[in-house]
Order: C-alpha cells, then sequence, then structure tokens
C-alpha cells in the first residue's frame, strides 16, 4: 500500500467506521468544482469508506470511465434537463443517447438507474419527462437490461405537507407528475426519486422548528398525526409525499430518497460542522436502522447524501457548503461519527 493510500484511509477513519456498514446509504458525486479530486481517486475514496451506491447528475466520460471494473459500486446516471427536449420529440434521439451514452459501460459498469430530469416537474420542462422515461423504459426492456427508469422530484410538488396526512400536490405536480407515478406503478413498481431537506424548512422559521426535531436528534414525538407520531423532520416529509401519492392513487409505489444534506457552513449559526454531522450521521444511522417511517415503518428507506465534496462552482452561500470531503485533499470537513 503506497503512502498516500495510507495516508488517506487513516484521514478517513471516523467516516469509515460510520459508513462501512451503510449499504443503503448512497452519496452524489457532484461535479460543479475547479479543485475537484480526479475520478479514480474519488472512486478509491468511496472503495475506502465503504460506500456502494452513487449518483451522477449526467453520463459524465471521466467518472465512468474511473468506475470500470468496480462493479460493487451501483451507479445512477441522470439524464440532463437541457437534453429532455429532444429526447422527447424522438425515440432515434433517445436510442442515440443510450448508445452514446450508456450502452459503452453495460459490461463493467454496474448502472442501475438511469434518471430523466433533475427537479423539472412542477415546470416548463415537466411535460417533458413522461415520454421520455417510457422511451428508455422500452428500450431497457427490449435489451433486457436491469436498469430501473425514473426521475427526480423534489418536494416543490407538494401543495401541502403538514401535518403529513393532509399532503397533497399542487395542481401541475398532478398534471405532470400523477402520470409519472402511475406509469412506474405500472411498470414493475419502480421507486420516484425525491430530494428532501429538513434543512430548508428550518432554515426559514428556526424560531419555531426545533434543531433537534429537524436533525434527528431528539426521540421526543413533536408532530402528533393521529395515530402516527413523529420524532424526526425527515419522517414527516417523508410520509407527506407517500400521502399526497396515495390521494392520486398511487399506493405502495418505493421512494428513495435521491438528495439529503446539510451545510456546514454559509448561513451563520444556522449552518455549522457540528449541526451538519449531526444530521448527516443521524440520517445514517435511522436508514441502517432499517426502521422506515411512521407510515411505512416495515420499509427500509434508501437514501443519498448531498454531496461528496464543497464545490466551488455552485453558487455562493449554503450550496457550495454542502460536501462531506473538501476537494483539495479529500479530508472530511467534518466527523460524521
Amino acid at each position: 500500500m503506497d503512502c498516500l493510500k495510507k495516508t488517506l484511509l487513516f484521514l478517513l477513519s471516523c467516516t469509515s467506521i460510520l459508513l462501512s456498514n451503510a449499504t443503503n446509504v448512497g452519496l452524489n458525486y457532484g461535479l460543479l468544482g475547479d479543485n475537484l479530486p480526479s475520478p479514480p481517486q474519488v472512486i478509491n475514496l468511496y472503495k475506502s469508506i465503504g460506500i456502494t451506491k452513487i449518483r451522477i447528475f449526467d453520463p459524465n466520460v471521466a467518472v465512468l470511465n474511473a468506475v470500470r471494473g468496480h462493479q460493487d459500486i451501483s451507479v445512477t446516471v441522470g439524464v440532463k434537463d437541457q437534453d429532455l427536449a429532444a429526447l422527447a420529440a424522438s425515440e432515434e434521439a433517445v436510442k442515440t443517447w443510450f448508445a452514446t451514452n450508456i450502452e459503452p459501460y453495460l459490461t463493467d459498469v454496474n448502472i442501475t438507474f438511469i434518471t430523466v430530469g433533475n427537479e423539472v416537474i412542477p415546470g416548463p420542462l415537466g411535460s417533458q419527462v413522461l415520454p421520455v422515461v417510457k422511451s428508455l423504459t422500452n428500450l431497457v426492456d427490449s435489451m433486457n437490461l436491469p436498469i430501473s427508469i425514473t426521475t427526480v422530484v423534489s418536494m416543490a410538488n407538494l401543495g401541502q405537507s403538514y401535518p403529513p396526512s393532509s399532503g397533497t400536490f399542487t395542481p401541475l405536480a398532478r398534471e405532470q407528475l400523477t402520470p409519472v407515478l402511475n406509469f412506474l406503478s405500472e411498470n414493475k413498481n419502480v421507486p420516484i426519486l425525491v430530494n428532501m431537506y429538513p434543512y430548508f424548512p428550518y432554515a426559514s422559521d428556526p424560531v419555531n422548528i426545533d434543531i433537534n426535531y429537524a436533525t434527528f436528534n431528539t426521540n421526543a414525538i413533536v408532530v402528533q398525526d393521529g395515530p402516527l407520531g413523529y420524532t424526526n423532520m425527515f419522517d414527516a416529509m417523508f410520509d407527506a409525499f407517500l400521502w399526497a401519492m396515495e390521494k392520486e392513487g398511487v399506493k405502495d409505489l418505493p421512494l428513495v430518497v435521491s438528495e439529503t444534506g446539510w451545510p456546514s457552513s454559509g448561513n451563520g449559526d444556522l449552518t455549522t460542522p457540528l449541526i451538519a454531522s449531526t444530521y448527516n450521521g443521524n440520517f445514517v444511522k435511522h436508514i441502517e436502522s432499517g426502521k422506515g417511517t411512521p407510515k411505512r415503518s416495515n420499509c427500509s428507506i434508501d437514501g443519498y447524501i448531498f454531496a461528496t465534496f464543497n464545490e466551488n462552482l455552485k453558487p455562493a452561500g449554503t450550496e457550495q457548503h454542502f460536501g462531506l470531503f473538501e476537494p483539495t485533499d479529500m479530508k472530511p470537513v467534518y466527523k460524521l461519527f
């Protein structure tokens, strides 16, 4: 083992303790930085801390080449938002996109999900998602590939979310998202991926929202919703989305948390390394407990932390400080355990 790898393993020891068995926890691998480590270094980092699931936002050639041969790492690959219009208009364009961006890696990269757009529903691009999801699904089915096709949405689809049982979609979400959910439900019950950040509602009202409730840091029931009691905001948000889906007639569809996290800087006392480590550490423990949420207590949750690195080309402020690691030396921003 070379000196660099020994040093890296030493620096990551605390993180590795927490994540080494985190089979249901993945990491988002963002690339909006001009000082990021090379993709092979990043893949070695993931291997060192036991990460077996990663999500990339587009079919980045350097990343996909770096993960070749690492079949123990499952990869979620995104279709870029700017590609949706052309793909929605032509099945041939979808076939060309797939042949260019996915097919070259099928033999030695474990691609498990392709996500069509990132948080474009609800919005002006939202109607383009379903035709692309259908075309890609038909394509992978025709090739007998074990790849699930879905999309990534945000909590902005909810017009109401408190208490969780009142969860309902906005009119535009009902128009754009519900047909996608119905298709996923009818097609092998493919999960919907949802970005879910308790940080944002907490930051908008820190006076009235308990920080311990927002960071999984209490066992006391804070919100009682009929027979269901909530000790943390994450579960309440998760279940609000489930309730909203059920009101559209979509029941038992799996929900994967495609992003969650807490910034370590950028918004004063609301974003410290201690709070970020508390939230992310407790999130991992919660996921690994297998307990699920009050509404789905018998179903474990899959989730991805955002993000691997602090990315300096993202908008200034908290957006640059969601990373678990510093890009220049790959040292942990804070200890997760």
